[in-house]
């Protein structure tokens, strides 16, 4: 008999494991509209270490939702997009960034009411 929880914790254990830490959100909302090179993520997100960029970059691919393409050319091409899978993220992550305005509007409110 399974002891796992009925009321959803496993789901949100579940999507938390893919895009849970620092990182992967931001990563993912800038190759949301188009592919980006690991260059231009790293300019995009300059507080990330290249090393844990690529790192998460990585883990995104293993776990179905970046698609790393590599050209075949000299000097070496590679980029970062959704897959088919990933794409089924965009409307949350818009859903996130409409979230995070109105809080920071909130927060705003809340500080001119203290003054």
């Amino acid at each position: 008999m399974s002891t796992a929880p009925k009321d959803g914790t496993q789901f949100v254990q579940t999507t938390l494991g893919v895009l849970g830490g620092k990182w992967k959100i931001l990563i993912l909302w800038n190759i949301r509209d188009q592919p980006k090179r690991l260059s231009e993520l790293k300019r995009l997100i300059p507080e990330i270490s290249e090393k844990v960029l690529i790192q998460q970059l990585r883990d995104l691919e293993k776990d179905g939702i970046v698609n790393r393409r590599d050209y075949a050319e000299v000097p070496p091409r590679v980029d970062y997009s959704f897959t088919a899978h990933g794409e089924t993220l965009k409307p949350i992550f818009c859903e996130l960034c409409n979230w995070g305005e109105l809080h920071l509007k909130q927060l705003e409110m809340e500080d001119r009411e203290i003054e």
